[in-house]
């Protein structure tokens, strides 16, 4: 008797790599675990600065631009708490301490605010102005308009690409992408209704359609894609535009990237696959620590149980053996989550526990 493809259920848990530990994040609160030096795993508890069911935050497109925002806000500052807790105390230095007498307990704040700033002008120079510089330069060669705007939207795959394999070379960065990997499994073993544990969390797929890397790769495409209706003679506008385009960019990525994680469709499918792609770089297989650290992380913010017991239930299926005449044994029995989607779909109806 042949399984049915295990289906997965939304929900609604998101997380992200950091130095030596992950973030789990769930609605209003997020937890940080993060493998100490002596061994143990140590879990801290914070609530986020802005409230994620504000209105702005609902609107289409809107939420999209906050989120890159928050997103990027968030994340700094995260990485900035896991690094600081992952060094061993030192005395602060010159820089240090102007910075704190003169913005006092906001120092960490403005430095933080100042690092995301440099981080977008860095990333708009290094992916969006120096492709485009490129084409120009082409485009004194080439008269066709459409063949300089195709040459800048390979520059800017190819600008990406470098910029991401290059980093994964990095002993640091190599243990960030394991950790990216450990946060991906666990979200998909509750997503497939497994029991969260090391040997559940193993099994499971290290891809998630979700993840921030699908999210810049549809920024990268959906980019390229809008400049081709960019008309202008003007060099100082074709620029202006491209930076004018950027909420509007970040918008239509993430209302892609919501519908890829909720829906399951062929065609989104095909949207998702160059982010899944890109996530054989950005993650990587962890170890069973880094696995311990995420589910860690994971249980501090949410309740899988719950969540499982709503959407999935048990059922016993035949495990069988095909012989070598073509005939089909059985060899016992195993017990298997169903998601009430699959439900649905055997008896032809709609659960009314169906997101």
């Amino acid at each position: 008797m042949a399984k049915k493809k295990r289906k997965s259920v939304y929900s609604g848990i998101g997380g992200q790599a950091v130095l030596e530990g992950v973030m789990m994040k769930n609605k209003e609160e997020y937890a940080v675990a993060l493998r100490k030096a002596d061994g143990n795993i140590d879990v801290s508890m914070h609530k986020l600065a802005y409230n994620p069911e504000s209105i702005p935050r609902k609107i289409p497109f809107v939420r999209g631009v906050i989120a890159f925002i928050d997103s990027l806000s968030l994340g700094m500052d995260i990485l900035t708490f896991s690094a600081t807790e992952a060094e061993e105390e030192e005395e602060p230095t010159a820089g240090d301490r102007l910075l704190e007498k003169i913005f006092g307990s906001k120092a960490e704040a403005v430095v933080t605010g100042f690092t995301v700033l440099m981080s977008l002008v860095i990333a708009i120079l290094l992916f969006m102005i120096l492709p485009y510089f490129v084409s120009e330069l082409a485009g004194k060669y080439l008269k066709d308009q459409t063949l300089v705007l195709l040459i800048e939207g390979v520059m800017r795959i190819a600008v990406f690409l470098i910029y991401v394999a290059s980093i994964a070379l990095m002993k640091d960065i190599k243990r960030l992408y394991m950790y990216h990997g450990a946060e991906h499994k666990c979200i998909n073993c509750i997503e497939s209704g497994r029991t969260l544990n090391v040997k559940n969390v193993r099994r499971s797929s290290r891809f998630h359609k979700r993840c921030g890397t699908s999210f810049l790769i549809f920024i990268v495409l959906i980019g390229i894609v809008l400049c081709f209706f960019i008309k202008t003679d003007s060099r100082l506008m074709r620029i202006a535009y491209r930076l004018l385009l950027i909420p509007v960019i970040a918008g239509i990525s993430y209302e892609l990237l919501r519908l890829a994680g909720r829906k399951d469709s062929f065609l989104l499918s095909i949207i998702s696959a160059p982010g899944l792609w890109m996530q054989r770089i950005t993650t990587k297989e962890p170890d069973d620590d880094m696995i311990e650290v995420a589910i860690a992380a994971t249980e501090a913010v949410f309740d899988w149980e719950t969540f499982q017991k709503k959407h999935f239930k048990s059922r016993v299926v035949k495990k069988t053996r095909k012989e070598p005449d073509g005939s089909i044994v059985e060899t016992g029995d195993e017990t298997v989550e169903i998601s009430v989607l699959d439900i649905d779909e055997m008896m032809g109806g709609q659960s009314d526990d169906t997101p």
